[in-house]
């Protein structure tokens, strides 16, 4: 006998009991964001997706503003219920092949500039604070805030100089039945490849040494005491610190592209940087900060005509 056909919905509420088991909390709760925002509204009570209405959608959620990958991310989440649901016969599924328009615009990332990065630097060697010091940290290892907010004095080891990035904090929505509400996690980070040790320059080490003898290992390092605080604070203390400065508005995230951009201007080999960043393949460095200049491309030119 054939299974009873189920709308989407229907189908969304049974896929992500399976899904919980198997993912992390952050993960459940972006998929579940995506599916109230987005899917449930669109297609919650159809039970077929034609390849037609996903492509409408998908020009629909471009002239509402998304970008290219947060559609993307959206479809992905859309197919894997669609793959569940078929496999119990609730829904017809046939892969569909979606369509996106051109991207001509360049995509550009935020950095200091080499004479507001040293601004910075000499505004918190002057001025210590907590806080100040991981933004400090941010600048000398490139982490993100999530896991600046997760960082532990024990997570230092002075003695070999090395920071261990082994956690992030962040605030996720929970969905307990029909309540939505947020909540503060301490998780893993990001990838596999974000569990990282990152060497500490001789200058952090100065910082940190006198510091490290006289705290509680297990305080967290911008509060110095056993609560974090969550990112969301941070970021808003750092733009404060960014006006207060008269520095441009620069996003907390920059501190890190700024980190990445100095290495690669600094000759620092790609895959090395990479793995300092945490990124979970080479590709991701290469496209975010590896675009030669004109002056290199002249040379590459010319170095390539000499050998003729």
């Amino acid at each position: 006998m054939q299974n009873k056909k189920k709308s989407l919905s229907e189908i969304s509420i049974l896929w992500k009991l399976e899904k919980k088991q198997f993912v992390k909390k952050s993960t459940f709760s972006a998929y579940s964001l995506l599916l109230e925002n987005h899917l449930i509204p669109y297609f919650g009570c159809h039970t077929e997706v034609l390849e037609k209405e996903v492509q409408d959608f998908v020009m629909g959620k471009l002239n509402d503003g998304l970008s290219q990958k947060s559609v993307k991310d959206i479809l992905i989440v859309l197919k894997m219920i669609l793959r569940f649901g078929s496999k119990s016969d609730w829904i017809n599924y046939k892969p569909f092949n979606i369509q996106f328009p051109v991207e001509i615009k360049k995509r550009s990332i935020d950095v200091l500039t080499r004479n507001n990065q040293k601004l910075l630097m000499e505004y918190l060697d002057k001025n210590f604070t907590f806080k100040n010091l991981g933004i400090q940290i941010c600048l000398y290892t490139g982490i993100r805030i999530g896991e600046v907010c997760a960082l532990t004095w024990q997570d230092i080891d002075i003695e070999n100089g090395l920071i261990n990035i082994n956690r992030t904090l962040q605030r996720i929505y929970s969905f307990e039945e029909t309540n939505r509400k947020t909540e503060i996690i301490m998780d893993s980070p990001k990838t596999k490849q974000s569990l990282r040790e990152i060497p500490i320059s001789k200058d952090l080490i100065k910082i940190l040494k006198p510091i490290m003898k006289i705290v509680n290992q297990n305080y967290f390092i911008l509060t110095n005491d056993s609560k974090p605080t969550e990112p969301r604070t941070y970021r808003n203390y750092y733009h404060e610190l960014i006006k207060e400065i008269g520095l441009p508005p620069l996003k907390f995230h920059g501190l890190r592209h700024s980190f990445a951009t100095r290495c690669i201007e600094n000759k620092c080999d790609y895959k090395t940087v990479s793995v300092l960043l945490g990124h979970s393949n080479i590709s991701t460095t290469l496209n975010l900060y590896v675009h030669p200049n004109l002056e290199q491309k002249r040379k590459a030119i010319d170095s390539m005509l000499k050998g003729l």
